[in-house]
């Protein structure tokens, strides 16, 4: 696995994939500048070793050239957090952006336009890969969070760098961090997974089967494995279609001899708002006209004794409806049990859009070992899936 250490850039021009699709307010001032700060340490060995950066991002989902995703409104934030003047052209390809690319001096960054902004990025177009290719004298893949996708700019692109492609330091961290989870030897191994469909998840579950001891399941998920085990859930989340393969998933785990957790109680409410009227009850006898909506008490207590015995912990998704603060003391407490098992020494990975967006809300994100920065990405690896933009360093 070629890493950055593997090279030095003095004198030469490196042609970066990260990904710096941040959110935006109204005022196109960036909200969380996360995904800026994950490749600073790339950025700073090349330009420190007396190399150029020259980067290439996209921005939201754009139809055409639209300047509200226009990567000119995050030059400012890319400055101030590389330490580093940064300049920026109008596009990414062409006669401007190589001409941009060959005046850059050692030192120096440069933010390319939009990638999306041409519809043959996101067809993976050759001829559009050869031309970024021509902006550089390596290439480095530092985006994790499109990893699992096969455009021009990381997966094409590495084919014009047949020995001058690496990754970059966040890219090498994630792939050992989901590693680290999936080939341990530190051992109980725990998944926990949560969110609103098991149907998400399905695949995850028959990968992780084989090199995990424990499985918690949580969220919405819970309840497809609590109908089809007999259990009453009320009004709560269910995918009727998938209780035979939950079944069968329990089956598998049994065979296996893998325990999978699932919550023994709820906190239900009688309408899908902050303000409804709740209570905690067996997860298996929720009444008609209440649904499920976080994990209750004594679950609560039962995961925090798993988690406490775990040396290896995955967590992919929240136990409630966080976003609503009567229903996210669950994912707290949950948090709380996997911060406390990291200060003991185990390794702790959060990954996966909604659980980054718990732990980052409740504070968690500086107590566990490694949150990961692709959310599609992270589930296609727990897949057991081969990304894109890693088989193409690794070709």
């Amino acid at each position: 696995m070629k890493t950055l250490n593997d090279f030095n850039f003095k004198d030469k021009k490196a042609l970066i994939r990260v990904d710096f699709n941040v959110p935006l307010d109204a005022n196109f001032s960036v909200t969380d500048a996360t995904r800026i700060s994950s490749a600073k340490p790339t950025i700073i060995k090349i330009l420190e070793d007396g190399g150029s950066c020259i980067i290439m991002s996209h921005l939201g989902r754009p139809k055409g050239v639209q300047d509200q995703f226009s990567l000119k409104h995050i030059t400012s934030k890319v400055e101030d957090i590389i330490g580093v003047e940064t300049k920026f052209v109008s596009n990414s390809i062409g006669t401007e952006a190589e001409e941009a690319a060959a005046n850059l001096k050692p030192g120096e960054l440069l933010i390319l336009e939009n990638l999306r902004f041409h519809e043959e990025e996101t067809k993976g177009d050759r001829d559009f890969a050869k031309q970024l290719s021509k902006l550089g004298d390596l290439y480095v893949n530092d985006a994790f969070g499109t990893a699992h996708r096969a455009h021009a700019s990381t997966t094409i692109v590495a084919q014009f760098f047949p020995e001058k492609k690496c990754f970059g330091y966040l890219l090498e961290q994630e792939i050992k961090s989901i590693d680290k989870v999936l080939k341990s030897d530190d051992r109980p191994v725990l998944a926990i997974l949560g969110g609103a469909k098991v149907s998400s998840k399905i695949t995850v579950i028959e990968n992780i089967l084989d090199k995990v001891d424990d499985i918690i399941i949580g969220g919405g998920m819970a309840f497809t494995f609590v109908k089809a085990k007999g259990g009453t859930i009320g009004n709560s989340l269910v995918e009727d279609d998938k209780l035979e393969m939950a079944l069968d998933i329990l089956k598998q785990a049994e065979a296996k001899n893998v325990t999978i957790h699932i919550p023994t109680d709820s906190v239900i409410a009688d309408d899908f708002t902050n303000n409804a009227n709740t209570k905690a009850c067996d997860i298996t006898e929720i009444p008609e006209g209440w649904m499920g909506l976080d994990a209750g008490p004594d679950s609560r207590k039962q995961f925090h004794d798993i988690v406490m015995q775990s040396k290896t912990i995955l967590w992919n998704g929240p136990l409630g409806v966080f976003e609503m603060e009567n229903f996210a003391n669950g994912t707290i407490a949950l948090g709380n049990s996997i911060a406390e098992a990291t200060k003991n020494g185990s390794f702790s990975l959060v990954g996966g859009g909604d659980s980054v967006a718990a732990v980052k809300r409740f504070g968690f994100d500086k107590k566990v070992s490694y949150v990961s920065t692709g959310g599609g990405a992270m589930l296609e690896s727990l897949e057991g899936k081969t990304l894109p933009g890693i088989a193409a360093i690794l070709d």
